[in-house]
């Protein structure tokens, strides 16, 4: 049986915000409406979707907005990290999303860990790409550079 939700806030492979969509029950109740992505489409609810969607897609278009400046700011830039390097170049450990994410807040920006899709953690020197999402529809491209450090 399935539960209607009304979603707040965009959610990959199941709507737009302001969207009425049908949900397994597990997943609305632990999952959407605790994260504030989602209300229950009582009546209520209902009747005060007309009103909301107006309101939600001003904060998506301000959202949106603010990650499309972002966008340009990150798509600019390049990164450097120095890692101790040992043989066949391979790295004392690795560069994450976390550290990525700690030198963007170096350069004045604050983004969440879990928006930069690096697939595994990078082991090796090299130029590297990586994507950037920052709200439904924005992505940046960020480069970075690993290069070996001296002992």
């Amino acid at each position: 049986m399935a539960m209607q939700v009304i979603l707040t806030q965009d959610v990959d492979n199941l709507g737009k915000a302001g969207e009425l969509v049908s949900v397994r029950p597990g997943y609305g109740r632990n999952y959407l409406v605790p994260r504030g992505l989602a209300v229950s489409a009582t009546v209520r609810n209902k009747n005060r979707l007309d009103h909301e969607k107006a309101v939600i897609e001003r904060r998506v278009a301000k959202e949106r907005a603010s990650a499309t400046e972002l966008a340009g700011r990150i798509n600019g830039m390049t990164l450097q990290f120095e890692r101790m390097v040992g043989e066949d170049e391979k790295l004392f450990g690795s560069v994450t999303n976390r550290d990525i994410t700690e030198q963007l807040k170096k350069a004045g920006i604050d983004i969440d860990h879990r928006w930069v899709q690096l697939d595994q953690a990078v082991k090796a020197l090299g130029k590297y790409e990586t994507i950037v999402r920052l709200a439904a529809g924005v992505n940046a491209t960020l480069k970075f550079w690993v290069v070996g450090k001296d002992k």
